[in-house]
């Protein structure tokens, strides 16, 4: 059996099943990302409930492993070489799951770097933009009468949805026909623009007719379903 005792964070949630992949996170849109993969590409994991409302992530066991107190992490038992490995920062994660099972990553170099190229797409765009937007619009930027810095947040969600309309024109998918982790990455956030944060009417999100279309047969993959509520609360 996998000793992971050397990660201190196992301490806090021990792993009952250290053969498998251990996932710290939380049903947010980074954290849905790499349940949503492990779903997809049939890995065995042991979920493990990071809450926040606890301050879980500030503990030192939770820090030992990400010391940015972000979910989601893992620990790979079975990482490179045979030995564990620990990972945090979602983007991160997905690329080295891909590369690990060969799956939803293209084996084409230039079309390999062009799917990582979305991915980054949305872990600087519209990951930090969307949530900003949320920010204002459902919680406590509500207070603010000035609706300047609303505003600068809300047009650029609203280009960078433009970007990814236009993208997804005469495609199925980010990458065309293939489903890939650019999806994975992407969707869970334009899920939560329109749906948690509210936002969709704000946006104008009718406007993006192509990724309303393909958002909705994101949402309609079995594995899809099953990802987004991992870890269950409770």
């Amino acid at each position: 059996m996998t000793d992971l005792s050397q990660f201190p964070i196992t301490k806090k949630w021990p792993a009952q099943t250290p053969d498998r992949i251990q996932l710290y996170s939380l049903p947010t849109p980074n954290g849905v990302k790499v349940s949503i993969f492990l779903e997809e590409a049939g890995l065995a994991y042991e979920p493990h409930l990071v809450s926040f409302e606890t301050n879980d992530q500030m503990t030192p066991e939770f820090l030992s492993l990400n010391p940015n107190n972000k979910i989601p992490a893992i620990i790979d038992p079975d990482g490179p070489g045979g030995k564990p490995l620990g990972l945090f920062e979602s983007g991160a994660i997905l690329i080295y799951l891909a590369e690990k099972t060969g799956k939803f990553l293209p084996r084409d170099a230039a079309a390999r770097y062009e799917t990582i190229q979305w991915v980054m797409f949305q872990m600087g765009g519209i990951g930090p933009m969307f949530g900003q937007v949320g920010f204002f619009h459902k919680f406590a930027g509500r207070e603010y009468e000035d609706k300047r810095p609303r505003d600068r947040y809300l047009n650029e969600s609203k280009r960078l949805l433009g970007v990814l309309d236009q993208r997804l024109e005469g495609r199925s998918w980010v990458m065309g026909e293939e489903y890939t982790i650019a999806d994975m990455a992407i969707f869970p956030w334009v899920r939560n623009l329109v749906g948690f944060y509210e936002a969709g009417e704000l946006v104008e999100f009718s406007r993006f007719g192509n990724v309303k279309r393909v958002l909705d047969a994101f949402l309609a993959r079995p594995a899809v379903v099953l990802g987004l509520n991992v870890p269950k609360a409770g």
